[in-house]
C-alpha cells in the first residue's frame, strides 16, 4: 500500500505513478501539499510580500 513520505496518508498507485520521484516516494500528497502551500502564502503575507 502506497503512503506519502511526509504524512503518511494513503496515496493511490495511480498518484505514485504520476506524482512520485524517480525511486518511487511520493514526497506530499494533496493532504499535506494543500496545507504546505497555505503556510507559505502566511510567511510571505508576513514578510510584506
Amino acid at each position: 500500500m502506497a503512503a506519502c513520505d511526509h504524512c503518511g496518508t494513503h496515496v493511490s498507485e495511480r498518484f505514485v505513478r504520476v506524482f512520485a520521484d524517480e525511486s518511487g516516494t511520493v514526497r506530499a500528497c494533496p493532504n499535506c501539499s494543500a496545507n504546505a502551500g497555505l503556510v507559505d502564502v502566511m510567511r510571505e503575507r508576513a514578510r510584506g510580500v
